[in-house]
């Protein structure tokens, strides 16, 4: 354990890593711990109201607009700061974690922003918290580089001016950091990642007109965007930067938050740039609060729910009309499709449907989207520039067709699909592979030729819980069951082990992670996150 300064409250509760010390300073960690102590009270109310909403919609089974905020959505005469000129062109985004590796790959990739990302894709270990910190500094002021130990292939940035923008997120507002301590609690995982990121990163952004700017994840209510601003507010002053120097784009990716657009953008709106439509945790989102809504709430096989189902439709439309009407952008979903290097013809088909999904988004009125993978950006580039042409956005399209009523959001029934066998394989497989690999640090993981990150573990393990609760009968006849789902998890271990072989079998995680994604998608006690059980037993 590494001791604090004598007048630190702050207690780093972990070993000593490489170069800590350019990132816990005594003057980032007084000012994370001010943030602490100012913010997280506040924070804990906004969780137990969390639960209390859940509690309004396990009795009613609905949601809608809230009547207390009508005048803010009535009210035309209010807009979201200026974007600055950094944030203007934002057509293709890439995300990913950052390691070192991907940082330099990220930056150089051709999109005109990264999501540098310490949430879902992400495992929260001490040493992904510090050095993706480090990694960014090194990033901003061209002291980085990378050999790959395997290849020996070098990595290093390319012209300033080539580089993508960088779009930090930090993690949301239900998970701790157990390795920072002050006056002996656990910070919140935001606060760290913001604090020390802003704290170092602030005014070298702003020198290099590029920031600072954050995406803010799990967002559920514009209460929870009101304390992010006033947090920006306070950041702003105590570093001393001006005030509306932040930009944060909010991940529309809950239920609940997509009833609340307009006011989350009211209550952000010197500091907002924009909206995304995060559509896995958005799915997740559904299935946690509407769990026991009956079966007019299941939904069928994750890779059924296509965006052009019509509560996914009502969704990103709504989310379109709401950013363009107050001069936000709309950023759309993400293209998850890492290429094969040996089946070109599966890269054939999935090129394809990335084409249609981006031709699709440009042409309802985004303004960029995401991808996964560098080989995604020119499919995601040549979809928007075709709409947009020279023009930064196409905020000027303001979508008055759109009418989605409070009932359309979560309609869906409206999808026909069902349950399948193969889908409950596939939940199983995906949460299985996804929380062995989060257990050994890795956030951000390829299988099955996409890639997955802590947002498709959650939809996975809540599909098993919903099926399970809800008595579906699969198109085998076999029902959803604990015994059938412990059948197929067994399954699947043994599949692995055959596939990787004994010796890589007992050096991985497998058996730990088949005991968690079981204990989260079987315990009638639902998990409100999956991470945060798994964060229990995430070492490092």
């Amino acid at each position: 354990m590494s001791a604090p300064a004598p007048s630190s409250p702050v207690v780093v509760d972990a070993e000593p890593l490489p170069r800590q010390e350019e990132v816990l300073t005594d003057e980032a960690l007084a000012f994370v711990a001010e943030l602490h102590r100012r913010f997280t009270p506040r924070r804990a109310g906004l969780l137990a109201r969390r639960a209390e909403r859940r509690a309004e919609i396990a009795r009613t089974s609905t949601l809608d607009f809230l009547p207390e905020t009508a005048a803010i959505r009535a009210d035309d005469s209010w807009k979201v700061a200026p974007s600055p000129a950094a944030l203007n062109d934002r057509r293709v985004e890439i995300t990913g974690p950052t390691d070192r590796k991907m940082t330099i790959n990220a930056l150089n990739s051709g999109a005109k922003i990264w999501l540098a990302d310490f949430e879902d894709a992400s495992a929260p270990t001490w040493e992904n918290v510090v050095t993706g910190q480090l990694n960014l500094i090194d990033a901003y002021t061209r002291a980085i580089d990378f050999t790959d130990p395997n290849s020996g292939k070098s990595y290093a940035l390319k012209a300033e001016d080539e580089l993508a923008t960088v779009v930090m997120r930090p993690r949301g507002w239900h998970l701790n950091e157990r390795h920072l301590l002050v006056d002996g609690e656990q910070v919140p995982g935001a606060f760290v990642d913001f604090g020390l990121y802003f704290f170092h990163n602030a005014q070298r952004l702003i020198d290099l007109g590029k920031g600072p700017y954050f995406y803010l994840p799990k967002t559920e209510s514009h209460l929870e965007a009101r304390l992010w601003n006033d947090v920006f507010v306070f950041a702003q002053d105590y570093v001393g930067v001006p005030q509306g120097t932040v930009r944060a784009t909010v991940l529309i990716e809950t239920i609940t938050a997509a009833y609340e657009m307009e006011e989350i953008l009211y209550e952000l709106r010197d500091h907002a740039s924009g909206l995304n439509a995060g559509r896995w945790d958005y799915l997740f989102s559904i299935v946690k609060n509407f769990r026991d809504g009956g079966p007019k709430f299941v939904l069928p096989d994750r890779n059924a729910v296509t965006m052009t189902a019509p509560f996914m439709r009502a969704y990103t439309e709504l989310l379109v009309r709401t950013c363009h009407k107050r001069g936000a952008h709309a950023i759309g979903g993400m293209a998850a499709f890492i290429p094969s290097r040996r089946d070109e013809e599966v890269n054939k088909v999935a090129f394809e449907k990335v084409k249609a999904d981006k031709d699709r988004e440009a042409g309802d009125g985004f303004d960029g989207s995401w991808v996964a993978h560098p080989d995604l950006v020119p499919i995601a580039m040549a979809s928007f520039d075709a709409v947009l042409g020279d023009r930064p956005n196409q905020k000027d399209r303001l979508r008055e067709d759109v009418d989605v009523k409070a009932a359309d959001l979560i309609a869906v029934d409206s999808l026909h699909a069902k349950p399948t066998y193969p889908g409950l394989v596939n939940a199983v497989q995906v949460g299985i592979r996804y929380i062995e690999a989060w257990l050994r640090g890795l956030g951000a993981v390829a299988i099955f030729n996409l890639m997955e990150d802590a947002a498709t573990a959650e939809i996975s393990r809540s599909q098993i819980w919903q099926w399970i609760n809800a008595g579906v009968e699969f198109e085998n006849g076999e029902k959803a069951t604990p015994e059938l789902a412990r059948k197929v998890a067994a399954e699947e271990l043994e599949n692995i082990r055959a596939e990787i072989g004994a010796e890589a079998f007992a050096a991985g995680h497998w058996q730990q992670a088949h005991d968690l994604l079981l204990e989260v998608a079987l315990d009638d006690d639902y998990a409100d996150f999956l991470t945060l059980p798994a964060y229990e037993q995430l070492r490092g």
